[in-house]
């Protein structure tokens, strides 16, 4: 349990702020996250890394000459907001382009991307890799659909030695790509970890058990076992890691075997007597192994063991000297303090040019965004509930705190004149930022995918809308990977856009379409019940979920009808 805590809806944000001054050799605060603190050339890849804190000292410990450029952090468990991630991005890049790499989760994958897509349009060029190592999450043959866990930092320590050694970006994305195909990892969970401000653990062990397979996030196991011996527990880490060897993997790996964040250091040592001896067993030879707290989970208590079989040129990256507060290898790299950065914006005050029609717009976007805010709120305990039933049960917050954001956003957007597309955007990036998780990555790309189709020099026609409302969820459906049958969102929000843009086409008034889409997007989300989830962390629990909705697809059913009460 966490018991140092100020508020605990701040943790991860004073934790930050306490790290970046006990580490300010390193790395400085900025919005969201940290840069090197050291100067880096011109000309040189940008690495950024990130995801949820709750993991030290992953991510932001892995910045520093050899290793990151920069890290984004997110609430705790819950991705980074894409305008943060782009953010950083830009002050991180040095002319070489920037690489994004990340656990392999949907919040993240949705961020990063659209992150990316958004830098892209700054005319930067952004290479984006989801880290693929946690055999546990999906089976052989679906590698692209695996979590990113401990074999995150090999991967992050060879793609930053291949940039600080001035590769250029196709070759630097050429290496983390062929690390993470050579990257495997397993892990076991004696008890699970608490949320700051929590009374209770995620998921309960039974005394003398061991759950195998968990994930980072505080996700429960795979399936479950009486503790054996620290010798047994060798040979069950390490088989099954060889068993999912990369093909041609040589006889020369990386070995980290990884503390989550409650077990004794000696008890990895005790540990790691055994799985040295099994690996030898296998003919691995161990190069420069890693044994400690590299990626966590709060207070979890178990391990993991990852294994990166090396070619001569990942381990030449792999012993390379890097220098962070999460790890150090080799000789301290020799750095200057990076020059002072421009003050962050003050609170924006100034819109482009907007019409008197989209400015009225605008007015009523910011008013449908507050009656949303009201009923997400009111809903709050209801989404929750049916959230726990196949998830962590935080959609109902994530909803009802994005919304308010959002709203908020959207008012003083329209109290200065801004027209319905800045207004819409405004709400977008204030959503995404403050409800965090998957659901607030997925409104917030709908909200500004939509935003970015519409234009504030005139307002906005029924076939616009109609059109913006399918540019979403397009972008959604890309970015996220999510299709109609995967119990998501989606499978309310597909049938509602196609039902929208068909009753616009067929004549139907913008109240009369949206009112039938909401209608059909009702539909569609209760359907979801006869549906087992077949992305994210949902999926390896998805029996438990079979006659649930989706909490996703119901607020989203809820949303559609609020706002069309609205407009009607």
């Amino acid at each position: 349990m966490t018991h140092i805590l100020q508020d605990p809806e701040d943790f991860a944000a004073d934790a930050l702020r306490g790290y970046c001054d006990i580490h300010a050799r390193l790395v400085r605060p900025v919005r969201g996250g940290v840069l090197r603190s050291t100067e880096t050339p011109d000309g040189k890849v940008a690495l950024v890394i990130g995801g949820g804190s709750g993991h030290y000292p992953a991510f932001a410990g892995y910045v520093g000459p050899g290793l990151g450029d920069a890290a984004v952090a997110g609430d705790v468990f819950a991705s980074p907001a894409t305008e943060l991630i782009a953010e950083i991005s830009r002050k991180a890049h040095r002319g070489a382009g920037v690489l994004l790499a990340f656990g392999n989760y949907a919040g993240d994958v949705l961020n990063f991307g659209f992150a990316a897509t958004r830098l892209r349009g700054d005319g930067i060029d952004v290479r984006v890799l989801a880290i693929t190592d946690d055999i546990g999450s999906a089976p052989k043959g679906e590698e692209a659909r695996r979590r990113g866990v401990a074999g995150d930092i090999p991967v992050l320590k060879i793609a930053g030695a291949a940039a600080e050694a001035g590769l250029g970006l196709d070759e630097v994305e050429t290496v983390a790509r062929r690390v993470n195909d050579r990257t495997r990892s397993f892990g076991v969970a004696f008890g699970g970890c608490t949320l700051a401000g929590a009374k209770e653990p995620l998921f309960v062990v039974p005394e003398g058990r061991m759950a195998i397979g968990l994930g980072l996030h505080g996700e429960a196991g795979i399936d479950e076992t009486d503790i054996p011996p620290a010798s047994e527990l060798a040979v069950l880490l390490v088989d099954r890691l060889v068993d999912e060897a990369p093909a041609a993997p040589g006889t020369r790996a990386a070995v980290l075997l990884n503390g989550l964040g409650g077990t004794k250091q000696e008890e990895l040592f005790v540990l790691w007597t055994h799985v040295a001896a099994r690996l030898r067993h296998h003919g691995i030879e161990i190069v420069a192994p890693l044994v400690g707290e590299y990626a966590t989970s709060l207070d979890m208590e178990g391990c993991s063991l990852t294994i990166t079989w090396l070619d001569e040129e990942l381990e030449q990256f792999w012993l390379a000297p890097c220098d962070s507060a999460g790890l150090r290898v080799g000789n301290t790299l020799p750095t200057r303090p990076a020059p002072p950065l421009p003050a962050d914006d003050a609170a924006r005050t100034t819109w482009p040019e907007a019409s008197p029609a989209s400015r009225s717009a605008g007015t009523f976007v910011a008013g449908t965004f507050m009656r949303l805010a009201d009923m997400l709120q009111a809903a709050e305990d209801e989404l929750g509930r049916i959230d726990a039933l196949t998830g962590d049960g935080d959609h109902g917050m994530g909803m009802a705190r994005g919304s308010r954001a959002a709203a908020t956003a959207a008012q003083d957007a329209a109290s200065h004149q801004a027209g319905a597309a800045s207004v819409l955007a405004a709400a977008a990036d204030a959503w995404a930022d403050r409800a965090g998780g998957t659901s607030g990555a997925i409104w917030g790309l709908g909200l500004r995918s939509a935003a970015n189709a519409l234009d504030d020099g005139v307002a906005p026609t029924d076939e616009a809308i109609a059109s913006a409302v399918t540019q979403a969820v397009e972008a959604v459906m890309t970015i996220g990977g999510a299709r109609p049958g995967d119990k998501t969102l989606v499978d309310a929000f597909e049938p509602f856009a196609r039902t929208l843009a068909a009753q616009v086409a067929g004549g139907a008034s913008i109240a009369q379409a949206w009112s039938r889409a909401a209608d059909a997007a009702k539909q569609a989300a209760d359907d979801t019940a006869d549906l087992l989830p077949r992305l994210g962390r949902a999926r390896l629990h998805a029996a438990r979920s079979k006659g649930h909705c989706d909490a996703g697809a119901v607020s989203f059913a809820m949303a559609a009808r609020t706002a069309g009460e609205t407009i009607e």
